[in-house]
């Protein structure tokens, strides 16, 4: 968008009564940052081993075929494994999982260590028992835009646990929705 443009949308959104962010980038991570977002942990073996992250960006897409999508900061580190990786699991975290969400969101942190009680599939993928839903993927489609790298995956089975509070991930930090009431 060319500075006349840029001029030309703030002046179109002043008297509006809202706050106006003219810089693009700035808007948007503002934007999400007030919008609650359900939390995955997605995980994949490697030649180099296990590799996981945490996610805010999961989303359904289809049912002909499953599909889901999310992105990926960039395609380096634990998202390259996973880019790369001829599976992975897509883990829906609940509040239970509030402490393995966060260390897999930090990169360095400890992963896949024994109290976070990790298994192995048999088709090779790490999995959380517990989890209230673990989809098994395999990409589809990849698109890079900018640093980041949109995936869309289809969901092949998936693995149900016990139910438990959900939890969203909302300006800056984790929420159990605990006894939320229904407003619609």
């Amino acid at each position: 968008m060319t500075d006349q443009q840029n001029g030309q949308a703030g002046a179109a959104l002043a008297g509006t009564g809202a706050t106006s962010i003219s810089d693009g980038a700035e808007a948007l991570k503002r934007a999400f940052r007030e919008h609650p977002a359900g939390i995955a942990v997605i995980t994949a073996e490697t030649p180099e081993g296990p590799v996981g992250l945490t996610a805010s960006s999961v989303a359904s897409v289809g049912i002909d075929p499953p599909a889901l999508a999310f992105s990926v900061t960039r395609a380096t580190g634990s998202a390259g494994g996973i880019l790369s990786a001829n599976g992975f699991l897509v883990h829906l975290i609940d509040s239970r999982h509030v402490e393995v969400a966060k260390s897999f969101a930090v990169s360095g942190a400890e992963r896949f260590t024994p109290e976070q009680g990790w298994t192995t599939l048999p088709t090779g993928e790490p999995y959380l028992p517990g989890t209230r839903a673990a989809l098994r993927c395999r990409a589809l489609h990849t698109l890079g835009v900018g640093s980041s790298v949109v995936v869309v995956a289809e969901v092949l089975d998936a693995l149900f646990g016990e139910e438990a509070t959900p939890m969203v991930y909302v300006d800056r930090a984790f929420h159990a929705l605990e006894d939320a009431p229904k407003i619609g």
